[in-house]
C-alpha cells in the first residue's frame, strides 16, 4: 500500500521536482546521454542526404535536392543491389537459425559441468576470441585453412590431396558463419548463464524428488525460465538483422568475388565511398534502418500475443 501512496506522490511532482530529486542519478547518467546525443542521434540529421545529389566538397545545405532519385535501385531492379540484398538476407537467416541459438547451447553445456574450476577454465577458452579483433580472426583462419595453412601442409605431409575453403565463393557463407560461432558465441553465454543462476534451485530439487530426470528438468525448468529473455535478444537481432558483419566480409571479399560476397553494407561501402554515390548509398542505409525498426516492432508485437513482455510493454 505505501508503494502504490508512493508512486502516486511521484506522478503529482513536476520534472524539475523528480529531477532534483534524482539529481546523482542523472549526473551519473548525464555523460552517457551526451555521448548518445552527439554520436548517434545528432548523426541521423545527415540522413538528408539520401534526398540529394550530394557530394563531398558541398555542403549539405547546398546540394541539389533529388527527392526520391536515389531509391531507385528499389524499383530498378539494380543486379548489383539485388545481388547484395540476395546474400543479406540469405546470411540473415543463416545467422539467425545457426549463430543465434549457440550460445543458449553453450550456456546449458557449461551449467551442466559439476567441476566449478573446469567450469570457469572453459568460459575463460570461449570468452577469449571476442577480444580479437575480425583482422586477427581471418588472418588465423587463413593460417589453419589457407591453401599453405596448417590443415593442408598436414594433407600434404601425408600424401593426401589438399582442401582448398579460403577463396572459394561456394563455401563462403560457411566460413562467415563458422568464423561468427568461434569469435562471439562464447561471450553471448554470458547473459544466458546469469539467466540459469537465477533460476530458483529448489525447482529442480522439487523435480529430482518426483522422479525427473536431467533432460525433463531441463525441458520443463530451465528452457522456460529461459524463454523470455531468449525472446527479448531475438527481438534485438532482428534489428540489425541486415547488419551481417561489414569489417569481417570486407577483408575476405577480393579472393572470392563481389558476386560471392558482396552484402548491403559492402554494397553501400563499394557505391558510395569508393564509387562516390552518396546520395543512393545513404538511401540504401536508410531503407535498411527502417526494415530493422519494423522488424522489432513487428516481433514485439508477436512476442505480446504469445504472452511475453518483448523489448517494450503495450
Amino acid at each position: 500500500m505505501q508503494d502504490v501512496v508512493t508512486s502516486a506522490d511521484d506522478r503529482r511532482k513536476g520534472p524539475l521536482q523528480r529531477l532534483g530529486r534524482d539529481k546523482l542519478l542523472v549526473a551519473l547518467g548525464l555523460p552517457g546521454a551526451i555521448v548518445l546525443i552527439l554520436f548517434q542521434y545528432i548523426p541521423l540529421l545527415g540522413n538528408v542526404i539520401a534526398f540529394q545529389e550530394y557530394q563531398p566538397y558541398l555542403e549539405i545545405t547546398e546540394a541539389p535536392f533529388v527527392g526520391l532519385q536515389n531509391f531507385s535501385f528499389l524499383w530498378d531492379g539494380n543486379p548489383a543491389f539485388l545481388n547484395a540484398l540476395a546474400n543479406t538476407l540469405i546470411l540473415t537467416l543463416i545467422q539467425t537459425v545457426l549463430v543465434f541459438p549457440v550460445p543458449l547451447v553453450l550456456a546449458l553445456l557449461l551449467n551442466s559441468l559439476a567441476g566449478e574450476k573446469l567450469k570457469r577454465l572453459l568460459q575463460s577458452v570461449l570468452y577469449l576470441p571476442h577480444f580479437l579483433s575480425w583482422v586477427i580472426v581471418v588472418a588465423l583462419f587463413q593460417q589453419m585453412l589457407g591453401n599453405a595453412g596448417m590443415l593442408n601442409t598436414f594433407l600434404v605431409q601425408n600424401d593426401m590431396p589438399i582442401i582448398q575453403i579460403i577463396g572459394v565463393p561456394e563455401l563462403f557463407k560457411a566460413l562467415l558463419t563458422s568464423q561468427a560461432i568461434w569469435k562471439d558465441a562464447g561471450w553471448g553465454t554470458i547473459i544466458f548463464l546469469a539467466a540459469i543462476s537465477q533460476i530458483d534451485q529448489e525447482q529442480y530439487e522439487a523435480a529430482a524428488v518426483d522422479g525427473a530426470n536431467g533432460w525433463q528438468r531441463l525441458w520443463n525448468i530451465t528452457l522456460p525460465a529461459l524463454k523470455g529473455l531468449f525472446i527479448l535478444l531475438l527481438i534485438l537481432r532482428l534489428g540489425h538483422s541486415l547488419s551481417v558483419g561489414f569489417e569481417q566480409i570486407i577483408l575476405q571479399q577480393g579472393p572470392v568475388g563481389l558476386e560471392a560476397s558482396e552484402v548491403l553494407d559492402t554494397w553501400v561501402y563499394n557505391n558510395g565511398i569508393i564509387g562516390g554515390n552518396w546520395g543512393m548509398s545513404t538511401a540504401a542505409g536508410l531503407v535498411k534502418s527502417v526494415v530493422g525498426i519494423a522488424l522489432v516492432i513487428g516481433a514485439n508485437k508477436l512476442a505480446h500475443i504469445f504472452g511475453e513482455r518483448g523489448v517494450y510493454q503495450r
